[in-house]
């Protein structure tokens, strides 16, 4: 038995943003003019990506939309008590729904206060000229700070899923390639490629927009 649970847009949206995220620790950390340009493209692409994504857990498939795994403290201590006992889930689950949104919104504070950021030498952002000095350079201590928040969610994410690919013998990196997961009883849900595109052009048109004209 397996069943279908994850879209191909939420499956590009992962592994686009694990190939952006790597691009962007690596020069940020390396630093150079040339790396520092690849740093901001990739912020570029990572802010449309979380916007996207934000947008998508609205009007994506069912296990992509906020409402299928997002749960109040109730629903997280339930889940807790039971979570060495039950079974393989579909999506994600009440705990894993917290590292999600605690990594969205950790990416969305990095990209968009790289957005304002300067680095005193020769880089700044886009949209440096819309705020004072000031602001900058505390939208830049921000950006550098936020930085290992980020890093410090990356390894917590890494972690659980070692956890459960290891302990709880629940695949969960595997359905993120294929779409697919055995072992669980779920009604699939077609993909929506065209809400997909048209939600993708919108927001990186959105983006390319503030960053060239605004």
């Amino acid at each position: 038995m397996k069943s279908y649970v994850w879209d191909w847009a939420t499956r590009l949206f992962h592994w686009i943003l694990v190939i952006l995220v790597s691009i962007s620790m690596y020069t940020g950390f390396v630093g150079g003019f040339r790396e520092m340009d690849w740093h901001m493209y990739s912020g570029y692409a990572i802010l449309a990506l979380i916007i996207f994504r934000i947008g998508w857990g609205f009007v994506g498939s069912y296990n992509a939309r906020f409402t299928s795994f997002i749960r109040g403290p109730g629903g997280i201590v339930a889940y807790l008590r039971n979570m060495m006992s039950s079974g393989p889930g579909v999506g994600h689950s009440p705990l894993a729904a917290l590292s999600v949104i605690a990594l969205l919104l950790a990416l969305l504070v990095q990209a968009v206060t790289g957005l304002f950021a300067n680095d005193d030498i020769f880089i700044e952002g886009p949209l440096v000229h819309l705020v004072s000095e000031d602001l900058s350079n505390q939208l830049t201590s921000i950006h550098e700070l936020n930085r290992w928040i980020v890093i410090a969610l990356l390894v917590l994410h890494l972690a659980a899923i070692l956890f459960y690919e290891l302990v709880k013998r629940d695949r969960i990196v595997l359905p993120m390639i294929t779409g697919w997961k055995k072992g669980v009883a779920h009604d699939a849900e077609r993909d929506r490629p065209v809400v997909a595109i048209i939600l993708l052009a919108v927001v990186a048109g959105g983006v390319y927009y503030l960053i060239e004209y605004v």
